[in-house]
This record gives structure tokens, sequence and C-alpha cells, in this order.
């Protein structure tokens, strides 16, 4: 019988480019070609087998279930672990200390008859603060990035970012200045939802509609604080009681400015992040680090030039210590060494508050971490009530509830809408 002739020669194959070897299934499966048909009593040679694996995809191999991992599942209880108490401990240290420095007289001496002095520079702080916050996002970035990052995604973003920067640093003011007039527990109540001063730009400036259920939730947090305001313990005395009516409206009002302030910087970081075309690509953590260093640089320029410009250039009801805010403070530092002890802890206690929580989004999920947020601010209310000795009436503990009722259901909005848009995104 006349031998056939290969229809193509064979070739030898470097042992560096063995490719991966079939498994004994898929090798059963595979069809030869090359004019050669394989008898069920002869195995195809090395060649042959070359060709035809090049020839023909090779079968994908079946996923093979993961066997359960003890080991696994400790290590990320363990994390979720850490990264909870990590935010729950700093930020419950940081609302504290934000209290104590804010509505707590410090005394000058020891004594029962001791002067006390309230600490009224909200700039000064706010730059250690940003200061901080700059510092421990530029290791994290370091860390996270080998060493290579940057910080501004580009020259498009610099304009809105600094007037981020600037909302933020008129909107801290207004909200430290009502703390002399409200109640701390009043100032988280009203911080605790974010909706409500974006939706009202966004209702006002961009006729911007939105669904019966946000509507109904910004009535509700509107409602509570409304009502811890109203059955706030009044002191004895019908003059006091004016008095103190006249101090809450006050207060209140300042507080809506910051809480307009807050709005706008809400509005135009989403507008950065949601126009990486325009603006470029930016992380948590590069915001955070960007923001916090244009803070610390436009505080500490208004810290030490304000001192130096003539005093008929300011306003004729900005009192004469705010134009010299940083050695008026710098003056209480020194007759109150303690509060230097605290504003070093609550800049801390933020700056590591704030990587707790980009560490928290990179390993679970976003509704974890509104949960968090929710339950911590809760804790913040009962912690304060409990730590200064404070006491609460029926009537404002069901403002509490409707506030923190009103937030719950703004993040099961919020998910009920994530799920929808990424359904609408698989069709």
């Amino acid at each position: 019988m006349a031998r056939l002739k290969q229809s193509s020669p064979m070739q030898r194959i470097n042992s560096g480019e063995v490719m991966q070897t079939l498994s004994d299934n898929a090798e059963k499966r595979a069809v030869y070609t090359n004019g050669y048909i394989a008898s069920p009593r002869t195995k195809p040679t090395a060649a042959q087998s070359t060709r035809a694996t090049s020839s023909q995809p090779q079968p994908q191999p079946q996923p093979q279930p993961q066997p359960h991992n003890p080991a696994t599942q400790s290590s990320g209880i363990l994390t979720l672990v850490i990264c909870v108490g990590g935010i729950y401990g700093s930020f419950l240290t940081w609302g504290l200390l934000q209290e104590r420095i804010t509505t707590t007289p410090y005394p000058l001496d020891t004594s029962a008859q001791a002067q006390l002095e309230y600490f009224r520079y909200p700039i000064v702080l706010n730059t250690i603060q940003a200061f901080f916050a700059f510092t421990s996002g530029s290791l994290y970035l370091l860390y996270k990035t080998n060493g290579s990052y940057h910080i501004l995604p580009s020259s498009a973003a610099l304009p809105p970012l600094l007037l981020v920067t600037l909302t933020t640093t008129l909107a801290s003011p207004f909200g430290y200045a009502s703390l002399a007039h409200v109640d701390y527990l009043t100032f988280v109540l009203a911080k605790s939802c974010k909706l409500l001063p974006v939706m009202a730009l966004h209702v006002t400036l961009f006729r911007k509609r939105y669904p019966l259920s946000k509507y109904l939730i910004v009535l509700a947090v509107t409602g509570g604080v409304a009502l811890f305001t109203l059955y706030h313990p009044p002191k004895a005395g019908k003059a006091s009681s004016r008095t103190n009516a006249t101090s809450s409206i006050y207060g209140l009002t300042l507080l809506a400015i910051n809480l307009l302030f807050d709005g706008l910087t809400n509005t135009i970081q989403d507008h950065i992040f949601s126009s990486p075309a325009r603006y470029g690509k930016s992380t948590g953590p590069q915001m955070m680090v960007i923001l916090n260093l244009l803070g610390t640089l436009l505080m500490t320029g208004y810290l030490l030039l304000t001192p130096i410009i003539p005093p008929a250039l300011f306003p004729s009801f900005l009192p004469a210590a705010e134009t010299n805010e940083l050695s008026s403070a710098l003056g209480f530092l020194a007759r109150h060494p303690a509060v230097t002890r605290d504003m070093l802890g609550f800049a801390a206690c933020g700056a590591v508050g704030q990587l707790f929580i980009y560490a928290t989004l990179e390993r679970f999920s976003s509704l974890l971490l509104v949960t968090v947020t929710v339950t911590r601010k809760m804790l913040t209310m009962l912690l304060s009530v409990l730590w200064f000795g404070k006491s609460l009436s029926p009537g404002q503990w069901a403002g509490v509830a409707l506030v923190f009722g009103g937030v719950a259901a703004e993040a099961w909005v919020q998910k009920t809408e994530k799920k929808q848009k990424e359904k609408q995104k698989l069709r």
C-alpha cells in the first residue's frame, strides 16, 4: 500500500513554545485536521496534536467551586470589625472633642470662682484639621500607589475645586457660630441629612423635580429638627424664655446658612465626579488631599493677611477679634494648654476616620457605609447625652426619631434607585 504524503511538513517546536496541556476529556473531544483522521486504535502524533490545538479553540475549563476556607472568612470578619470599629472610634471621639472645644468653657484656673472662656476661633481649628487630613491622605495615597500619584486630575478641575474650598471655608464659621445659640444635638440633627440643602438648591436654581418620597424625607427631617428645638427645656423666667427663643432663631439662621454652603459644596463635588471627560477622573482620597491642601493654604493666608489689612476695609459688624484671629487663638492656647490637646486629638480623629471610610468603601458595599454612618450619628447623640449629663424631653426624642427615620429612608431610597439603574444597564 502506497504511503500517504503529509499535506504539510512536520515542524519542530521549541521547548519554550509548549502550549498549555489539554485535559483528558478535552483531548478525547479534539478534532484533528490537515487531512488526518484519527483511528480509534491509533493515537495521533505530536505534530498532528499541535496543529489541531492551534487550529481549534481550546474549550475553557469549567470553574470549580471554591472550597470553604475558615481562615479567609475569619480574615474578612476581622477586616470588617477593624474598619467599622475604626469609623466608630474615630468619629465618636471626634464628636465629643468637637462639642468640648466649641461648647464647653475652659477655666482660667482651678478655683471655684475661676473666669470661664469659650473657644471661638473656627478658622484656626479648621486649618489644623485640614492640615492633618491633607497629611494623612497623602500618606494613604503614597501607600496605595507606591509613591506615584497625582492629586490634581486636570488643570480644568482647579477652578471648581477652588470654589469647593471657598464654600467649605465659608460654611464652617457659620456652623460653629450657631453653637453659641443652639444645642450641639440640634447641630448634629440638622447636619444629618445632606439631602435637604442639595434639594433646596436644585429646586430653586435648576428647577429640578424630585419624587414625592424625597420631599417626605425632607419634611420629616425638618420637622424633627423643629420638634427638637421647640421642646428644648427652657430656662426659668419669662424674660429668659423670650431671650432663649430669640437666640435659638438666630442660631437656626446661622445653621441654615451653613447648610446652604454645604449644599453648594456637595453640588459642585457631584458635578466634578460626574464629568470625568471635562475635569478628569478623580478618586475620593485624591479629592480629600487636594481639597484639604487648598483649604490649608487659603485659611493660612487668611490668618496671616487679616492682621495687616486696614480695619476700615472690613464690614462694621465684624468683631475686631475675628480680624486678628491667629494672635487671639494663640493667646487662648497659652492661657488654656488643655485645649491644645483637644484640638490635636480632634484633628487626628477626623483625619484617621476619613481613611477608615475609604478602606471600608474599597472592601465592602456602600450600603454598609451608609448604615455605619447613620448609626454613628445616633451613637454620637447618645454619647453626648451621657457624657455631658444632658436630658431629653419626650418631644425631643420624637424629633430625634423623625430625623433618623428620614435619614434611614433616604438610604433605602438611594439603594433602590441604584438597583434600578443597574437593572437598566443590563437590559
